[in-house]
């Protein structure tokens, strides 16, 4: 034997010691789990506070999860679930027989006092259940970052994670289930007064267009609003200035635990899967300086143009708009940068441009109907569950220009008439000066002099058809459009009276 080989013997032995004495066991709570199962058993009423958050898998002990699944079924079955009922479904469980058998359920009976505490103990399982994943999915983080895959990007492995977060806090929330009518209508009575207070009477973000805010009474949380349209209708310019104008307009509040809330308005997260962020961002200084979109990209401007460009420019800086051009986006990936929006700097809408560039989560290249419903029931989950309107922008299909009348209809919408179904609302952008224009006769013919007369009637004149409304009337809004800014407003009209105020 070699003189050191005591030496690193000893050495190796302190290695193990050490290992031992670093080593962190997973957390757990068996002492809960018996208490809870015993207070199951003891009454069975114990079950129905918990049964809506504990699952059989967030049990440290394996067999415990069975018992409780065990439990579970007896009960739904309208059967009395204690040591002796359960005794034949354990007889050749060989966790539970390891633990006692039914020597050990009458022990958890019996040790059992009360089950006002039943809540509190599956609360304690659910939250060590909750810990142990997040180990987990630290533990594959890493392991993931140490031995990537070749084509695997930093930046997707962080989504993975994100994702996988999401999911943990979604399927972690235990808070859910019914709520007394009492306090839901307190809520529903705070937004009415809110909206009272506001200058536009609006329960919604407003859009900055008169007509159309009467109609929907601004955008409201938690629901999905679809916009669509043929192609040069100006989906995009309408969203963009609906969403310049929330963000424009935002107004907040302190009170007094210094606590602070957004009263009007929006900070807005646009994802622009179309256009670049720079073609966004010269929209809507183009709308705000009065100067075409298209002087500014070619730089023709004098020195008054290029005055009102700077000053406009020093205003917007102050707009919340939060913009998002990364193309090819997925639904996942869509959903974990708005949640990071959302809890870095708070959120008020979204808007997404347009909805079938987003990919589904599953990739089902082959089926592209069930993508779309995968996006738009994506796209609503996210709307109800970061309590915010999303706006999303949809493409027509061709059938359109096959008929006389051009407006749009709901069975126009393209792919999917799942995008009908999961949206709250259903808008259509129809401007009929785009069609008109493009059956100008020959100007020596006298069909010319009745065109220019009808291109009179519909110049500068966007329609914003409502076709779906869940929770208001559908109808049609008159708009102005400026080509040359690509910006919406409200229509001086000569048939129409502003209401009076009474007040």
């Amino acid at each position: 034997m070699e003189p050191n080989s005591n030496s690193k013997t000893v050495a190796t032995l302190h290695q193990s010691e050490e290992n031992l004495l670093n080593w962190r066991q997973p957390p757990s709570n068996l002492e809960a789990e018996q208490a809870l199962l015993g207070a199951i058993l003891v009454n069975n009423r114990a079950y129905e506070q918990v049964s809506d958050f504990v699952k059989p898998e967030h049990f440290v002990n394996t067999a415990h999860g069975r018992l409780f699944e065990a439990i579970g079924k007896q009960i739904e079955r309208g059967q009395e679930a204690n040591p002796t009922t359960l005794q034949f479904f354990f007889e050749k469980d060989d966790g539970l027989i390891d633990l006692g058998g039914h020597a050990y359920l009458a022990r958890l009976a019996a040790s059992s006092i009360t089950i006002i505490n039943a809540r509190d103990y599956g609360q304690t399982i659910h939250d060590l259940f909750l810990r142990r994943q997040l180990i987990g999915i630290g533990e594959d983080t890493v392991n993931e970052a140490y031995e990537p895959e070749i084509d695997d990007q930093a930046t997707n492995q962080i989504e993975r994670a994100e994702q996988r977060l999401y999911d943990l806090a979604t399927a972690g929330d235990y808070q859910g289930g019914f709520k007394d009518f009492a306090s839901i209508l307190t809520v529903a009575i705070q937004q009415a007064e809110a909206a009272y207070k506001r200058d536009g009477k609006l329960t919604g973000v407003g859009t900055g267009l008169n007509e159309l805010d009467s109609l929907l009474g601004g955008l409201h949380r938690s629901d999905l609003i679809i916009l669509a349209g043929r192609p040069s209708m100006g989906k995009t310019a309408l969203a963009t200035n609906i969403a310049f104008h929330a963000a424009k307009n935002i107004k907040r509040k302190t009170d007094k635990q210094g606590n602070e809330s957004i009263t009007d308005g929006a900070v807005i997260g646009f994802f622009s899967l179309e256009m670049s962020a720079e073609q966004l961002a010269t929209r809507i200084l183009a709308e705000e300086s009065g100067v075409s979109s298209d002087l500014i990209r070619r730089g023709k401007v004098g020195n008054t143009e290029f005055g009102n460009i700077v000053q406009a420019s020093h205003e917007l800086q102050q707009a919340p708009i939060f913009i998002d051009d990364t193309p090819a986006l997925t639904v996942s990936a869509l959903r974990t940068r708005a949640r990071r929006l959302k809890r870095q700097v708070g959120l008020g809408m979204i808007v997404v441009d347009y909805l079938q560039l987003l990919s589904g989560n599953s990739f089902r290249q082959d089926n592209r109907v069930q993508e779309i419903s995968e996006i738009t029931r994506g796209l609503k989950t996210l709307a109800k569950d970061l309590d915010v309107p999303v706006l999303a922008l949809s493409q027509l299909s061709r059938q359109v220009e096959q008929r006389e009348d051009k407006r749009p209809q709901l069975s126009d919408l393209r792919e999917s008439g799942s995008i009908e179904q999961d949206a709250d609302v259903v808008m259509f952008i129809f401007r009929e000066e785009y069609y008109v224009a493009r059956r100008e006769p020959r100007e020596d013919t006298p069909e010319h002099q009745i065109w220019q007369e009808e291109m009179e009637k519909v110049h500068n004149i966007a329609e914003v058809i409502v076709a779906k409304q869940r929770h208001g009337p559908t109808g049609r809004a008159l708009l102005h459009f400026n080509a040359l800014l690509t910006k919406f407003g409200d229509l001086a009209r000569t048939d129409y009276m502003p209401e009076e105020d009474y007040s």
